[in-house]
């Protein structure tokens, strides 16, 4: 079953500060038109990719009209990163049933991630692979039934801080150089560098916000430029 788009779009907007755009859309209906600077992109892909890929380009456009900007294309890099035109900044993902983008004035937004994620048990073989030391010990404290879900959820936090950082340094790295922190009651996290990434010493922290409901987890990491800077400024001698 396909989750209802302006589900999906509420949720994220729990997430997301105020002032930003957020557009759903449903990958089972494939926009009227499309970009061929877009299209390039997944051209050869299997139908369900470039479905989903085109219903959440679509959704950045709409996201950017929502904003006061022209729906430009957002097409895809070398790095396999979203292109954003002047002027805006954002993030687009994808889940089996839907699909979201979150777009941003970049004179304001420095990163954003955004992550969807199907409400889940994550697979087994994949906590050692995904999880520290120190996120297994957490999950082990959960209630047993509910390890595999917060499993996942500590998947997309880490998924939406990659996406947040990536834009400030172009840094790709495994889900262990970041580590975790969920605050469940208040449906936040921080996600710390265990290890330097570019500019971004070891120690700092990007702070979310997450969402379950409705069969879905939303997690969502939001840098304005005063938290670019001081997520950039390094502390002490150096």
């Amino acid at each position: 079953m396909r989750a209802d788009p302006a589900l999906v779009q509420a949720l994220t907007q729990q997430v997301v500060p105020d002032g930003m755009a957020v557009v759903a859309r449903d990958p089972g209906l494939i926009p009227d038109a499309t970009d061929p600077t877009e299209a390039n992109a997944v051209s050869g892909a299997v139908p369900a990719r470039v479905a989903e890929f085109h219903a959440g380009r679509a959704a950045a456009r709409a996201a950017m009209v929502a904003l006061g900007l022209p729906p430009r294309p957002v097409p895809m890099g070398p790095d396999r990163a979203p292109l954003w035109p002047e002027g805006a900044t954002g993030s687009i993902s994808h889940s089996a049933t839907a699909c979201v983008a979150v777009v941003g004035d970049a004179q304001r937004w420095g990163g954003i991630g955004v992550d969807l994620e199907e409400a889940t048990a994550l697979d087994d073989t994949l906590v050692a692979e995904i999880c520290t030391t120190a996120e297994i010990a957490w999950l082990d404290r959960q209630p047993e039934a509910e390890r595999g879900l917060m499993a996942k959820l500590i998947f997309s936090a880490k998924e939406a801080a990659y996406k947040a950082q990536y834009p400030l340094t172009r840094q790709v790295f495994g889900f262990d150089a970041l580590e975790v922190e969920i605050d469940r009651a208040a449906t936040t996290f921080l996600a710390r560098f265990v290890q330097p990434q570019g500019a971004i010493a070891a120690g700092k922290t990007l702070a979310g916000n997450f969402a379950h409901a409705a069969g879905l987890i939303v997690c969502a990491v939001a840098q304005d430029h005063k938290d670019v800077a001081q997520l950039l400024e390094h502390d002490g001698d150096g």
